[in-house]
């Protein structure tokens, strides 16, 4: 049933008239084993160079994904030179200073806290919506983590979905990161994500996973 107060143009009726046309539609086996099911975390990689464009494909496929109020909260900054990766090298837990050096390419992914910046752009329907935390500082901070934690998870599939594979971390520091990248801005590290074609020569059988009893509750 439609919404009686709002009007939909026509580019509203397409997206509505796209989105039915996708249920239904069968997801092939081979593409649930290449984004999740047999997909690996990568820690050893092929020298084998990511071209720009392909880091901008990623972008635009994981941007798609859905964030509160369309917020969009993550920053990304891929360090592909040799300089650049010196840049965050004293950041590095020790453990993650080789695989992290050797990646094509590293991503930092961080979130602004004030995202709303760009609501006339990311929600001008209702720019209300995201400006009124301009008044809630750290309601604004908490929301943008969250939700560049989802981005996060968006850039892991999305980067699945160009052939890549990925090492996301969190073993930095990520004060240190903040100085070195996001000094004089307002934005904040959240994760990184070492970007390439990994080396599956390198690759240990999966870790078990916590079934679904022992975390899952259908109420």
């Amino acid at each position: 049933m439609s919404d009686p107060l709002i009007e939909f143009d026509d580019r509203d009726l397409a997206a509505q008239r796209a989105v039915k046309n996708l249920r239904g539609l069968a997801i092939d086996n081979d593409t649930v084993r290449r984004l999740l099911s047999e997909a690996r975390t990568h820690n050893a990689w092929h020298e084998r160079d990511v071209p720009d464009e392909t880091l901008r494909s990623i972008y635009d496929l994981m941007q798609k994904g859905p964030t509160s109020a369309n917020g969009s909260p993550a920053r990304l900054v891929f360090l592909k030179s040799d300089d650049s990766k010196e840049r965050l090298r004293p950041a590095l837990a020790p453990g993650n200073v080789e695989k992290t050096m050797s990646a094509p390419v590293t991503a930092i992914l961080g979130y602004d806290i004030e995202f709303w910046r760009n609501a006339d752009v990311t929600f001008p329907h209702k720019p209300e919506v995201q400006t009124a935390y301009q008044e809630k500082p750290q309601a604004s901070e908490t929301v943008a983590f969250r939700n560049s934690s989802l981005q996060g998870a968006y850039l892991i599939i999305a980067s699945r979905a160009h052939d890549l594979d990925c090492g996301p971390m969190s073993g930095f520091d990520n004060k240190l990161v903040d100085l070195e990248f996001f000094a004089g801005t307002t934005i904040k590290s959240n994760l990184l994500c070492n970007l390439g074609y990994g080396d599956a020569e390198h690759l240990l059988k999966r870790s078990p996973r916590l079934g679904f009893d022992m975390v899952c509750e259908i109420l």
